[in-house]
């Protein structure tokens, strides 16, 4: 049978913990209305704007010489695979979702003869690529000091990706990020983000009109493709954010009741543990009065 003084202090811990859960859910629900709205405010302009790039590049199929940036550069030998995750932990299945999702496409590639290579943004799912592909990882992001993020926090990342395009280190960019559902699903989401990739129907998403440009396609989309890598780029972490902080209340709500189930059956434990000591003591006071 337990002591009753360490059954007092399991109680004592586990409600402290209790605190502690309640306190952050509290936290990750005031986080999340701020990460959520930034999210869905973000998924309109970086929606309208694929469109429109959809229907110039759908404008300019079969033409020569259009932006690398659509065009790729003919082969797909050189994956990067960028996987961006939390700062911290505590947050459920979120880093170890986005982790696994990429770990599979990573493994795939690998056994297709592709040459992998790995950037991370944030630091949890840094850690756990590291163990496995150290060789492949060649460069890490930092948000860590963020606390609103904003398009200038994307901007530098996507201007380094599209720097390591241009300098001939990848053929392919693809971004694992989780698309925020609501509070209970956050979905992991592959994105190619180089060479651009349109859906085939979002060319027909502008409402059916015909529009003349000025200049012309090739030049806009110059223009435009760098800023969109860093828009989708901006976006997916927004998302993240959301999904973090969604995640995170709901792994702090579930923790709260699991250490209220504990300390409620610590304390039948405690109770039950407590009555055998007073009846043993009773029996012992009754059998010495009985003996005098």
């Amino acid at each position: 049978m337990a002591n009753l003084k360490d059954l007092r202090n399991r109680i004592a811990s586990v409600t402290s913990t209790q605190k502690i859960t309640k306190a952050m859910k509290m936290v990750s629900a005031s986080k999340l209305k701020r990460a959520q709205d930034a999210a869905e405010q973000a998924r309109p302009y970086a929606e309208r704007m694929e469109n429109v790039l959809s229907s110039l590049a759908s404008s300019m199929k079969g033409q020569t010489g259009g932006p690398k940036l659509l065009a790729g550069t003919g082969s797909d030998q050189k994956q990067l695979v960028v996987v961006a995750t939390s700062e911290r932990g505590l947050c459920g299945g979120f880093n170890t979702n986005i982790v696994k999702a990429a770990k599979a496409k990573i493994n795939s590639l690998i056994k297709d003869g592709k040459d992998v290579t790995i950037i991370t943004i944030g630091k949890k799912g840094a850690g756990v690529l590291k163990r496995d592909y150290s060789d492949k990882m060649i460069e890490h992001f930092d948000l860590s000091h963020v606390k609103n993020l904003n398009f200038n926090d994307a901007a530098p990342i996507s201007a380094r990706l599209i720097e390591k395009f241009d300098g001939g280190d990848f053929d392919v960019c693809t971004l694992f990020f989780a698309k925020f559902i609501n509070v209970l699903t956050q979905v992991v989401t592959p994105l190619q983000l180089i060479p651009a990739s349109f859906d085939a129907d979002n060319s027909t998403d502008l409402g059916g009109a015909c529009y003349e440009y000025e200049p012309d396609e090739n030049e806009i989309l110059e223009d435009l493709l760098p800023r969109n890598v860093g828009v989708q780029l901006f976006r997916a972490l927004l998302e993240n954010a959301a999904s973090e902080q969604g995640s995170r209340m709901t792994a702090m709500d579930n923790a709260t009741r699991n250490a209220g189930d504990m300390i409620d059956s610590l304390r039948t434990t405690y109770n039950r543990s407590r009555q055998a000591v007073i009846t043993n003591e009773l029996i012992e006071i009754i059998s010495g009065a009985e003996a005098l």
